[in-house]
C-alpha cells in the first residue's frame, strides 16, 4: 500500500492546469461557469461542460487573515485566505507575496500554486499583480 494519498483527479487536474499557467474553469452551454471536479452545471444541471480559459487576472472580492489554522496548516499562520472574482467564476485561495495584514479588497492578483510550509502539499495560490 502507498503512502501517496489519493489522487482527487478533478482537482488534482485543475491545479496541475494552474501550475502550467493554462488555468480553466468548466462552462456549461448556458454560459454558467463553474470549477472542477464537475459533472453537471450547479445553476442549470447542464451535463455538457467544456473548459474555458480562465482570466489571468482576478479581483479581490473577500478576504480573512487566519491565525488559528486547521492541523494542514499550522506552519504557515499567519496567512491570508481571498475569494477572488476570476469573471465567470470566484475562486479560493491563499494571498501570498504581502504581509496578510496588508491585503484589501479590490486588489488584483494572479493564481498560482504553492507548497504549505507545514507538510508541503499544493495548495492555490494568488500573487498581487
Amino acid at each position: 500500500m502507498s503512502d501517496e494519498p489519493a489522487r482527487d483527479a478533478g482537482y488534482a487536474d485543475f491545479l496541475d492546469a494552474v501550475e502550467d499557467e493554462t488555468p480553466y474553469y468548466l462552462e456549461c452551454s448556458n454560459g454558467h461557469g463553474s470549477l472542477p471536479p464537475r459533472h453537471v452545471c450547479p445553476d442549470c444541471g447542464d451535463s455538457e461542460l467544456s473548459e474555458t480559459e480562465l482570466p489571468e487576472f482576478g479581483t479581490i472580492q473577500a478576504h480573512n487573515v487566519v491565525h488559528v489554522p486547521t492541523p494542514r496548516f499550522q506552519e504557515d499562520t499567519p496567512y491570508a485566505t481571498a475569494i477572488v472574482d476570476f469573471g465567470p467564476v470566484s475562486v479560493t485561495g491563499q494571498v501570498r507575496g504581502m504581509e496578510p495584514q496588508a491585503v484589501e479588497n479590490g486588489l488584483e492578483v494572479t493564481m498560482d500554486i504553492d507548497r504549505t510550509e507545514t507538510d508541503e502539499d499544493r495548495v492555490l495560490v494568488f500573487d498581487v499583480s
